[in-house]
């Protein structure tokens, strides 16, 4: 049965995700636009954006062949993974083991690499194909966070709109104040999406299982809390442990 707290967890996990997807594509877009002109970077980006809506066509279709419990338990699982994956990277770099992505760092980079293909004859097509490949890519990441989040309970369409209204902003935001994000919290977005994900994932492989969880949907609030509490005993050791390494080399 679907709930509010389903609902509001679909779109809030979905929107996340995109957001964090939408602001690094945003940030290449920009730096084409900025160095070579807009135009190939509408172009690149228009036809990445084709190239994802027949994708989107084509699966749409063969998720409705597909058994829900089996659907329900390899998208869980492939969400473990990708959570997983963002959850470990969030952690490490709120530890200070991996240091944080920095966007304006990312565009001005991307910039000048830009910029030393100016006087290439081809330099608009390339500029193009930078931006086709920036939203291709990042896009790709899209759809699965928006199957990933809303296949398993019948929820793409809720999905839809968390992943919409994330590019929106973004467009918004960006374009208002012409420079890439650089102030978005990227890593505490990342953590947040990778204990959403993750919870998803622990909750769909158990419903296409057979399990039957406490309070249905509602057991989603109790896997993320464990998931919280957690992620942040282990952001406290690694700092401990980072810090008493410190200390060592000091010595």
């Amino acid at each position: 049965m679907t709930t509010v707290a389903s609902i509001s967890s679909t779109i809030t996990a979905s929107f996340l995700g995109s957001l964090v997807e939408v602001v690094e594509a945003f940030t290449i877009i920009l730096a084409v636009g900025v160095t070579q002109g807009w135009r190939p970077a509408f172009l690149g980006t228009g036809l990445a954006i084709a190239v994802l809506a027949v994708l989107v066509l084509t699966l749409g279709p063969l998720l409705g062949m597909i058994p829900i419990e089996l659907m329900q338990f390899v998208i869980g699982t492939l969400l473990i993974l990708f959570g997983m994956r963002w959850l470990r990277k969030a952690i490490l770099r709120a530890a200070g083991f991996i240091a944080l992505h920095d966007e304006e760092k990312a565009f001005v980079q991307e910039t000048n690499k830009l910029r030393m293909q100016t006087s290439d004859r081809r330099a608009n097509l390339l500029a193009a194909i930078t931006a086709f490949k920036a939203v291709l890519l990042e896009g790709i990441e899209v759809v699965f966070i928006v199957i990933a989040t809303g296949a398993g309970r019948g929820m793409i369409g809720y999905a839809s709109v968390g992943a919409v209204a994330a590019c929106l902003l973004v467009l918004v935001v960006g374009f208002a104040v012409h420079k890439p994000l650089s102030t978005v919290p990227e890593n505490s977005l990342k953590f947040a999406v990778g204990l959403l994900l993750s919870a998803f994932g622990i909750f769909w492989v158990g419903e296409g299982i057979g399990a039957e969880w406490p309070g249905d949907d509602l057991a989603l609030l109790s896997i993320l809390l464990v998931l919280i509490l957690a992620s942040f005993a282990l952001v406290r050791t690694l700092q401990r442990y980072r810090a008493n390494q410190v200390r060592q080399v000091v010595r």
